[in-house]
């Protein structure tokens, strides 16, 4: 944490907003990417992004100043995120239903290169996907917050060893899904070779 960070948390925790609005806008960015991530929709994750900091704002005295705020910043939005991936599945929501993966487009891409980038974008969501909640979130924290173990540990009040053991198996369970989605790819295109031969 930055001298500023350290000066704005201090003063937010006194009540000044102009010093939280600071925070707002330091880390607006990083909140709204994680809940999106976990969420996989714009929207839905923009209302995650303003609760997460209405959340903070209201729980600031319980803030620890010995611990780092973006993991504290960080930990709000995941729950948070977690417990509306709960509630949907709870609603029986299939993940089949999900909006799709969405990306902003590369301002100078060839064609071929958007067309295999979206495709691997989309199939690392899809991957991602089939994973509970709690496993979501400890990949994203890892792999694109580059978080440590003791790190993701602390932001999802778990530790460490469940934390590495979440890890292990949510990657053990995408590689499953990854194996049973191509097994159908060349199952299904098995069909349609023999079906055409058949003609």
């Amino acid at each position: 944490m930055n001298d500023d960070e350290k000066r704005w948390v201090a003063r937010a925790r006194q009540g000044d907003d102009d010093a939280f609005t600071q925070l707002v806008e330091l880390y607006q960015r990083p909140v709204f990417n994680l809940c999106y991530r976990m969420l996989g929709d714009p929207v839905e994750a923009e209302d995650a992004a303003q609760e997460t900091f209405i959340r903070a704002y209201t729980r600031l005295a319980s803030y620890d100043p010995n611990r780092k705020f973006s993991s504290w910043l960080l930990a709000i939005a995941s729950h948070y995120c977690i417990d509306r991936l709960r509630r949907r599945r709870f609603n029986l929501v299939s993940w089949d239903d999900l909006p799709p993966w969405r990306w902003l487009p590369d301002p100078h891409p060839q064609p071929e290169e958007v067309t295999l980038r979206h495709e691997s974008q989309r199939h690392v969501r899809e991957l991602l996907d089939t994973l509970p909640p709690d496993y979501k979130a400890a990949v994203i924290l890892r792999y694109w917050y580059d978080l440590s173990y003791q790190e993701i540990a602390e932001t999802l009040d778990s530790t460490l060893p469940a934390i590495k053991s979440r890890l292990f198996r949510a990657r053990q369970m995408m590689a499953q899904s990854a194996v049973q989605v191509e097994a159908e790819s060349v199952r299904g295109n098995s069909i349609l070779v023999n079906g055409a031969e058949a003609l």
